[in-house]
Parts: structure tokens; C-alpha cells; sequence
């Protein structure tokens, strides 16, 4: 299961990009993951595992999270 760190937030909070610790490309997590993960917001910095799932527009994006300690 990939890890990483959320480097990007839209200035809604709707929507951000995790850096993957493996140096793969960035991926897509919308705040409809993060609230099925129990989770009421995104913030940078935030540190998750998660599986890869296909976007709408065919990109990976993160699902099924799991929110590592700091």
C-alpha cells in the first residue's frame, strides 16, 4: 500500500495532491476519500496510506485511506 504526504489543498478544501514516499507521480485525493476514511478534512502535511483507484479522467487516485501517525 503506497504512502504519502498531502502537498497540495484547493483553497476549498475539497480536493489535494499526495507526494508518494516511492517518488512515483502525484495523486489526485478528493475530500469525499478522506471523509469515508473518518476523516473530516484535508490538510497539508497530513500523512496517509492508500490504495491506487482510476479517476474519472483515467489518472490514479488515492482511495481507501488510512491516516498515519505524525
Amino acid at each position: 500500500m503506497p504512502t504519502g504526504t498531502v502537498k497540495y489543498v484547493d483553497a476549498k478544501g475539497q480536493y489535494g495532491f499526495i507526494s508518494r514516499d516511492d517518488k512515483q507521480p502525484k495523486v489526485f485525493l478528493h475530500i469525499k476519500a478522506v471523509l469515508r476514511a473518518g476523516v473530516g478534512e484535508i490538510r497539508k502535511h497530513q500523512r496517509w496510506s492508500f490504495d491506487l483507484a482510476e479517476g474519472r479522467d483515467g489518472r490514479p487516485q488515492a482511495d481507501n485511506l488510512s491516516l498515519l501517525p505524525d
